[in-house]
């Protein structure tokens, strides 16, 4: 027992330092859709949220559910579709997407957090118009562009001591929903709040030098 002990004391005071430097600082989280499957990992993941923001640093989650919405599509027998990375979105699957991201996957998320201690807050890209858009490619159908992040409905949370749960669907200027990407979404959120730190959880692989040696 001693030995977990003497771990956990020497984590703390490797962590100190960070801590100390991002104390009320704004801290972006992207959680990827991928690194989400796995149920023992995303309460772990959840508890160290609810840690760092305990200790003093505000939390931003903007999370992904590609997953959970392949598997919505499968359900109603709708086959995925992606060009260049992204899904392609017609008018039904954006129906989906919302129902999935700002629905289901959201206020899952919202729950383990507070399960583990936290005070969270669901937020999509609509509330408030936190996040407008405009169409990508006709090619992609309801796939959005980011035009302007507002961050207002994100500092609101924060300063009534909430972690804010971002999905990422965003509105447009004639009332339509469009699907960002959660990176790309997480990224905007994190420069225009001058967050000082941008984590990405996921499984995919990140810059390679070779496209074909993920190694």
């Amino acid at each position: 027992m001693q030995i977990d002990y003497d771990i956990r004391a020497n984590a703390l005071v490797e962590a100190l330092p960070y801590l100390q430097e991002y104390n009320d600082k704004v801290v972006v989280v992207k959680y990827g859709g991928n690194a989400m499957t796995n149920e023992t990992l995303k309460q772990a993941v959840m508890q160290d949220i609810v840690l760092l923001s305990l200790v003093g640093i505000k939390v931003v989650l903007v999370h992904g559910g590609g997953p959970e919405i392949n598997a919505m599509l499968k359900k109603i027998n709708k086959q995925s579709e992606f060009v260049n990375g992204l899904r392609y979105t017609d008018e039904e699957t954006i129906d989906i997407v919302q129902m999935v991201l700002a629905g289901k996957v959201n206020k899952d998320l919202v729950q383990l957090l507070q399960r583990a201690g936290g005070k969270a807050m669901g937020l999509c890209g609509l509330d408030g118009d936190l996040i407008k858009a405009k169409q990508l490619n006709p090619d992609l159908g309801f796939v959005g562009d980011i035009t302007e992040i507002d961050p207002d409905p994100i500092n609101t949370a924060l300063n009534n001591g909430y972690i804010p749960v971002v999905s990422t669907v965003a509105s447009g200027k004639n009332g339509e929903v469009f699907n960002i990407n959660a990176d790309t979404a997480a990224a905007r959120i994190a420069a225009e709040m001058g967050a000082a730190n941008l984590i990405l959880l996921t499984d995919i692989k990140g810059l390679l030098e070779d496209k074909d040696d993920d190694k």
